[in-house]
């Protein structure tokens, strides 16, 4: 079953436009959930709104949204209300703007969602915008209204359909500096340097995502299991927390060693040979 569309629009540029909708990439389907019980009965418990001041529960019918004007002072706003607001990006998506995908800061990518042509008509058009992108090698910038917020969005071409991801505001994102200005700079030293690199040379692979897994779920699998075939929870042992290093140096040659690069480092540092230390020279310190 295709699934449900997050939203249905239009995508707009200049003075084509063609029917859209958008489907969330990730589904959250086949992930462990929990149910909240009465211990005693083992029966599912429900939510419910109780008035702050009474503690007497309401009914569907008495609740309403607020908004607060002042201490204690709501205005109260309906749902139909709510639904009667609309700007130009609650239907449609313009094109207002491209760039270069690269260009946009990972830290203000958010949400990916496919876009997909909404019906035959508007397959033609939708190609043409595309393609048009993908020959340039550009993403679109434009305004979407979801989930009662308008979000700025970025639009480029995958395969056959585009793929759209909300971006959040400048002012709710913390700026690097703000948390790495207290990061003090470090001189490093070129041979240690070099050991690492040859440990993530050894590393090298490929972006695979279906070997990416779940192995926190896998354990709480295994617990459900256990539980379900009337067994004790299993026992796991916590593991061992890493410690601080104390030689920086020597851990990045037992690093190396380990992962069987050891060869490589050696032929490496024949060529750039650390000189011997003179008898008074200070011994390294320890990170």
């Amino acid at each position: 079953m295709a699934p449900r569309p997050a939203w249905k629009g239009y995508l707009k540029l200049s003075l084509v436009t063609c029917a859209i909708e958008l489907t969330n990439v990730v589904t959250h389907a086949e992930k462990v959930s929990f149910r909240i019980l009465n211990r005693k009965t083992g029966n599912t418990v429900k939510r419910i709104y109780v008035d702050a001041e009474t503690g007497k529960p309401l009914e569907e019918g008495d609740q309403v949204k607020g908004y607060e004007v002042s201490d204690g002072d709501f205005i109260h706003i309906e749902e139909d209300e709510i639904e009667a607001v609309q700007i130009e990006s609650s239907h449609t998506m313009s094109l207002d703007g491209f760039v270069e995908k690269s260009s946009i800061e990972q830290i203000y990518l958010d949400t990916p969602y496919y876009v997909a042509p909404a019906d035959k008509v508007s397959e033609e058009a939708f190609a043409v915008i595309r393609d048009a992108m993908a020959a340039r090698k550009m993403a679109g910038l434009a305004r979407i209204v979801l989930y009662q917020r308008e979000r700025p969005v970025v639009i480029e071409p995958l395969g056959k359909g585009m793929v759209l991801t909300t971006l959040r505001y400048d002012d709710t994102v913390r700026r690097p500096a703000a948390v790495f200005e207290d990061i003090k700079a470090a001189k490093t030293d070129k041979e240690m340097i070099d050991l690492a690199q040859h440990i993530i040379d050894g590393k090298k692979t490929k972006f695979d995502p279906s070997k990416f897994e779940d192995r926190y779920e896998d354990a709480l699998l295994e617990l459900i299991r256990a539980k379900k075939a009337g067994k004790k929870a299993p026992k796991a042992k916590a593991p061992p927390k890493p410690s601080n290093v104390v030689n920086l140096f020597d851990a990045l040659k037992k690093s190396l060693n380990a992962e069987g690069g050891g060869k490589a480092a050696k032929s490496s540092s024949k060529k750039t040979a650390r000189p011997k230390a003179k008898a008074s020279a200070p011994k390294r310190k320890s990170a």
